[in-house]
């Protein structure tokens, strides 16, 4: 028999988002060069065509002047996009950010002066009648200031860069920062919903584990007195049983193989205290063999058939476990031949333990893609149906091996008396 393959629970669609949340730098530089190159490419081609009827457009010189003014926004974005980032604003500090991201527009817009000002294309020169650069002076090759065109280009710009440049650049830093923060929190929020079901899984497991512990420790009671050979051999194959619990002790999921050797072994505990009154019989699809289902799935269906159904007659009875599929569902069924719902004592809520947990399991692990309904056979006896997804892995939890030396042939499951 195949060991479960182990799942880990989120490969991607769980991942961390704190993983993500430092943006890679490289990406920023590259989408900050291609989106500035692209309006500069948009600025020439709109520039060109407004005055090309006129005659006095000059494609290459319009390229370049768009280039000198829009393209050192490019060592600049990123900057600017790591500082609103890093500082996004929020309710509580609105007004502290907004003085802060107003000094720092300022500041941007200056750098962006500077840096436009060194390029050939900074400002018009009405008397040479062609563009020039306000601190390279080309005729001596020398840098010389001219604080007053300077002044003049900053003034003159600042209003733009900062609503036309900074502004845009910090509104899409903080949308990827709120969206950022709601990824955390739901990320957040389903590592703590995921906790939650694990834990509530594990508490409704539990409950079964001592259940079954306690009512086979009467049996074997019981039988202490009477036949000590068979309380040993119930005892003996207890061991087994618990040994195969505590050892998945952490399971929540298994194959329907293991499951049917554990129920087997069980039913092996019943049929010596039932002295061979107790017929089994197994009717499971091969191809089922392998299908996933919770730990502990058909013990206590199975010991309630035993318990308020076979118990009940005199003559004993048989218990009828059955598996198949419709390829979309796994459809399980137990039956018994005892008294029915009416004297079988199931009605109690005391005596219905292992269906209310059972019944929380299922809803926890699968949804609203499960179900377990309870019906009268025609004639006599009480069968418990139960559908899950066929083949699925549970959407919270995650396999965990078969320990060496577990696994049994599937033919052990068909040799129903």
């Amino acid at each position: 028999m195949r060991r479960p393959r182990r799942v880990v629970l989120g490969d991607d669609k769980f991942r961390d988002p704190e993983r993500s949340q430092h943006s890679r730098p490289a990406l920023i530089w590259a989408a900050s060069f291609a989106i500035w190159t692209f309006l500069a490419l948009a600025a020439t081609g709109t520039i060109y065509e407004m005055y090309r009827s006129s005659g006095r457009a000059n494609f290459r010189e319009t390229l370049f002047l768009q280039f000198c003014q829009i393209l050192p926004y490019v060592p600049l974005t990123p900057f600017v996009f790591a500082f609103a980032m890093r500082y996004p604003v929020q309710r509580s500090t609105w007004v502290r950010r907004s003085l802060q991201h107003l000094a720092c527009g300022v500041a941007f817009s200056a750098v962006h002066v500077v840096m436009r000002a060194a390029t050939p294309y900074a400002v018009w020169d009405q008397q040479s009648r062609h563009w020039m650069s306000v601190i390279w002076d080309a005729r001596t090759h020398a840098i010389s200031v001219q604080w007053p065109k300077l002044q003049m280009l900053f003034f003159s710009n600042v209003l733009d860069d900062i609503t036309g440049a900074y502004l845009p650049i910090v509104l899409i830093a903080q949308a990827l920062s709120y969206y950022q923060r709601l990824r955390e929190r739901e990320f957040r929020a389903s590592q703590l919903e995921i906790q939650l079901a694990k834990s509530h899984l594990q508490v409704l497991k539990s409950q079964l584990q001592p259940h079954f512990l306690f009512n086979t420790l009467n049996s074997i009671s019981a039988l202490m007195h009477t036949d000590v050979r068979a309380a040993d051999k119930m005892m003996t194959r207890l061991s087994d049983l618990l040994r195969i619990t505590l050892e998945n002790n952490a399971t929540q999921v298994t194959k329907l193989s293991r499951e049917l050797e554990f129920v087997s072994g069980y039913l092996e505990i019943e049929k010596i205290r039932f002295d061979d009154r107790l017929s089994v019989v197994f009717d499971i699809a091969p191809d089922t063999l392998d299908a996933d289902v919770p730990a502990l799935l058909l013990q206590p269906l199975v010991e309630n058939a035993v318990k308020h159904g076979i118990s009940r007659r005199s003559e004993g009875g048989e218990v009828r476990i059955r598996a198949s599929h419709d390829d979309r569902n796994l459809i399980l069924k137990i039956a018994d031949n005892g008294p029915g719902l009416a004297d079988s004592g199931i009605s109690d809520p005391k005596l219905r333990l292992g269906l209310r947990t059972t019944r929380e399991r299922l809803k926890t692990l699968y949804g609203t893609e499960q179900s377990l309904d309870i019906r009268e056979l025609p004639g006599s006896g009480v069968e418990v149906s139960v559908q899950i997804p066929f083949r699925s892995d549970p959407r919270l939890l995650i396999y965990e091996p078969i320990p060496d030396g577990l696994e049994t042939a599937a033919g052990e499951f068909f040799d129903g008396s």
